[in-house]
């Protein structure tokens, strides 16, 4: 289990209260995200050199640039 201390905030947060985000924990070979709302519920956690690609695919899909796969059928 990851100890509460290592885990921060995202800077994109949100308005209001900051609630609707998610927490961060670096370590030396992983990283993990998870919900601030609920930090005893799931996290999911990335090898370190699988989390920029996976940042960059959330880009990605946001913009709505995604190739949808089953398109090509």
């Amino acid at each position: 289990m990851i100890t509460p201390s290592v885990w921060r905030k995202s800077s994109h947060s949100g308005g209001g209260e900051g609630n609707a985000c998610v927490e961060i924990a670096a370590r030396p070979t992983h990283i993990s995200i998870r919900d601030s709302k609920t930090p005893a519920g799931a996290t999911l956690t990335f090898p370190t050199g699988a989390f920029s690609p996976f940042i960059e695919a959330l880009k990605t899909t946001s913009s709505g640039n995604v190739l949808d796969p089953l398109a090509a059928e």
